[in-house]
């Protein structure tokens, strides 16, 4: 079986897609129609769309994948499930409890895919923890933490600017804790439980600059770095930092994990790895560090210090048996997560199963975080996260 795809919002992805042998062809549209052709005439692509609207009433088109600005995935997500399309979507899932439960009802209704690209969800240091919790090498897991430390400076200012237009500083305040997929995914991705609850503490910026500023930001936000400590079911606990005002590479590696148990522990910093347990230390960084692949010419348009995000290779934790070979030679992204996100889409639609990061996955991978900005906004008050349960039996 094979479908075609509409891509919304001229991404990285499209290469993938087009690749996969289980999609037929690849249509793309964008706020800004240049962008959109440049995308189809470089990637060979079926053809534009002058609007989503106008993607979403084509017979010619089967299912979505959003790329858009991170506080417009909700609706536009619900858009395409309502219109009969299976939706697959960047990070992260929405920005409200009511858009995430609205998500899972309407996947219910329709039984079409959805599926979130968490990249955490194959970030080496997950999927070698996944691997080892499985196998109970850590004994009971009782603490996780998990960082997403991405620094303005390194990219997000230029990110901003290209998609926002002249008024990107309103949208660069974007709180910290409403984009908590890459750490949280990592924590969850690998150990098997949800939070139950959360308080968090909030780091006024003081750049003054303009971004996180009460008084431009779309958001009324003006924290820059957030942490928050969440409780688990089962017992046990999590801590996550989202930091956007830090010194530390985040060229070399944004998301960084640690895993700690009654037998065993792993930690990861920016550039070393290990395993740890009674006995003594085992230096894993070679298993956990993805390959560079060649800069690839689509990344001309990406700033500097973000490439390394979209060229990294796979890492040798990574099972790349179960990919098309068309993948073999193509660009990956996020320290091997890309190759493998595309795929899992792909083989959900054509297979009618869920993917890795389903409706349930990922309200309990976004909704945390939007609990944990309004303990924030609290001070720092403990609050209880609402739950959706795991995905009903096929």
């Amino acid at each position: 079986m094979t479908f075609s795809l509409g891509i919304v919002g001229a991404g990285q992805f499209a290469r993938l897609f087009l690749a996969h042998p289980g999609v037929r062809e690849v249509h793309v549209t964008d706020l800004l129609p240049e962008r959109a052709e440049r995308l189809a005439a470089a990637e060979g692509l079926s053809g534009t769309f002058p609007s989503y609207e106008a993607m979403l009433e084509s017979k010619a088109v089967d299912a979505v994948a959003i790329f858009t600005q991170r506080w417009t995935h909700g609706p536009l997500v619900l858009q395409g499930l309502n219109a009969g399309k299976h939706v697959y979507s960047a990070v992260p899932m929405a920005v409200s409890t009511e858009e995430i439960a609205a998500i899972i009802d309407a996947v219910r209704a329709t039984g079409l895919t959805y599926m979130m690209g968490e990249t955490s969800q194959y970030n080496p240091a997950t999927v070698h923890a996944r691997n080892q919790i499985a196998e109970g090498a850590f004994g009971r897991l009782f603490y996780a933490e998990g960082d997403y430390v991405h620094d303005m400076d390194l990219g997000f200012y230029d990110a901003y600017r290209y998609s926002g237009g002249e008024n990107w500083k309103a949208t660069a305040s974007y709180p910290p804790l409403l984009y908590p997929t890459h750490s949280v995914g990592g924590v969850l991705g690998a150990w098997r439980t949800h939070a139950l609850s959360v308080s968090a503490i909030g780091v006024r910026d003081e750049r003054g600059d303009g971004v996180f500023d009460k008084e431009i930001s779309q958001f009324g936000n003006d924290f820059s770095n957030a942490t928050a400590l969440f409780e688990v079911a089962g017992g046990g606990s999590f801590r996550t930092n989202e930091f956007r005002r830090v010194g530390y590479p985040s060229h070399i590696r944004e998301s960084r994990f640690r895993f700690f148990g009654t037998d065993a522990s792993m930690e990861q910093l920016a550039t070393v790895s290990f395993w740890q347990d009674k006995k003594g230390v085992r230096d894993i960084t070679e298993l956990l560090e993805p390959t560079l692949a060649p800069d690839d010419p689509s990344l001309q348009h990406i700033a500097p210090a973000l490439r390394a995000a979209f060229t990294s290779g796979s890492a040798p934790v990574h099972d790349r048996a179960r990919l098309p070979r068309a993948f073999d030679h193509l660009h990956n992204g996020h320290e091997g997560s890309h190759h493998f996100l595309a795929d899992d889409f792909v083989t959900a639609v054509n297979t009618r199963t869920l993917p890795s990061v389903n409706a349930w996955v990922a309200a309990r991978y976004t909704l945390p975080g939007i609990v944990a900005h309004e303990s924030a906004r609290q001070g720092g008050v403990r609050l209880e996260i609402p739950d959706f349960g795991n995905a009903p039996e096929a």
